[in-house]
C-alpha cells in the first residue's frame, strides 16, 4: 500500500517549456512540485528517476568508498588527493541536484539555477581531475608546471562559462572542447616528449576521455529514443547512457590517477 498519492505524471506537451528539451521522451514528466513532493518523487516511477539514481548511487559509493583506495599519507603534495577526490564526486552530485529538483515550483529560474550547478560540476570533474595529470607530466620542470597549471584553470574558468551561458547541449558539449585538447596535448608530452607518468595510466586517461566525449555525443544525438519515442521514456534514454559513461570515465580517472600517484613513489627526476 503506498504510502503517499502519487502524482498524475504529464505528457510532453503538458510539461513547463524550459522542461520541454527532448521531443522524443513522450510522457512520465513530473507536474510542478514543491521541494518535498521533489524529493518524494525519489519513490515512485517518472522519467527523471534513472537520471536520479543512475548517478545518485555511483555519488555515495564514490563518497565512502575512493578514500579507502587514496594513498593520502603516501604523497608529498596532499592537495593532489583531495583535488582528485572532490573530481570524482562533483559531476555526480551536480547532477542529481538538477534531475531531481529540475521541476521545482520556482519555475524556468530555479531550474536555469541548477543546470549551471550540473554545469559547474561537469567542469569541474574536468578541471581538478586534470590537475593530478598536469602536476606528474611535469614533473621534472617546475616552473612550466606552475604555468600550466594557473593556465588550465583559466582554461577551465572559461569553459565554465561558456557551458553555463550556453542554451543547447550542442554548446555545453563544445564548452569542454578547450580543456579536452590541453589534457591531449599532455599525452602527446608523454608519448613524444619528455613528459613522466605511469605508461599505464596514459591508456586509462585515454580511454576516460573517450568514454566522456561519446557520452556527450549520445546526448546530443538522442539516441535511441529519436528512433523509437516514447518507448524509452522512464528506461535507456540517451540521458541515462551518458550517466552510465560518464560515470565510467571517472572510474577510469581514479584508476589512471591511482597508477601514477603509485609510479611517481619511485620515480626521481633526472639530474640536470
Amino acid at each position: 500500500m503506498a504510502l503517499y498519492q502519487e502524482p498524475r505524471l504529464l505528457d510532453f506537451t503538458k510539461t513547463p517549456p524550459h522542461l520541454q528539451f527532448n521531443k522524443y521522451v513522450l510522457t512520465g514528466y513530473r507536474p510542478v512540485s514543491t521541494a518535498g513532493e521533489c524529493l518524494r518523487s525519489l519513490f515512485y516511477i517518472h522519467n527523471e528517476l534513472g537520471n536520479i539514481y543512475t548517478h545518485g548511487i555511483p555519488f555515495l559509493l564514490f563518497l565512502v568508498l575512493l578514500p579507502c583506495s587514496i594513498p593520502w599519507m603516501e604523497v608529498d603534495s596532499t592537495w593532489i588527493c583531495v583535488a582528485h577526490y572532490l573530481a570524482c564526486l562533483c559531476p555526480t552530485i551536480g547532477s542529481v541536484l538538477y534531475h531531481l529538483f529540475m521541476n521545482h515550483i520556482g519555475g524556468q529560474h530555479v531550474y536555469n539555477t541548477l543546470l549551471s550547478l550540473d554545469m559547474v560540476g561537469v567542469c569541474l570533474v574536468n578541471t581538478l581531475g586534470a590537475l593530478p595529470i598536469i602536476y606528474i607530466t611535469l614533473l621534472c620542470y617546475p616552473t612550466v608546471r606552475q604555468t600550466a597549471l594557473l593556465a588550465y584553470i583559466l582554461v577551465s574558468a572559461y569553459g565554465i562559462y561558456c557551458a553555463t551561458t550556453a542554451h543547447t547541449n550542442f554548446l555545453r558539449l563544445r564548452a569542454f572542447v578547450w580543456q579536452a585538447l590541453f589534457r591531449f596535448s599532455l599525452f602527446l608530452f608523454r608519448v613524444y616528449g619528455t613528459g613522466v607518468g605511469s605508461p599505464e595510466s596514459l591508456r586509462l586517461f585515454v580511454i576516460m576521455d573517450t568514454l566522456a566525449a561519446l557520452g556527450g555525443l549520445v546526448n546530443v544525438i538522442q539516441i535511441p529514443e529519436r528512433f523509437s519515442p516514447g518507448l524509452f521514456d522512464n528506461w535507456g534514454n540517451s540521458h541515462q547512457i551518458m550517466h552510465v559513461m560518464v560515470v565510467c570515465s571517472i572510474i577510469y580517472l581514479h584508476w589512471g590517477t591511482m597508477e601514477d600517484l603509485a609510479w611517481i613513489r619511485g620515480f626521481q627526476c633526472p639530474a640536470e
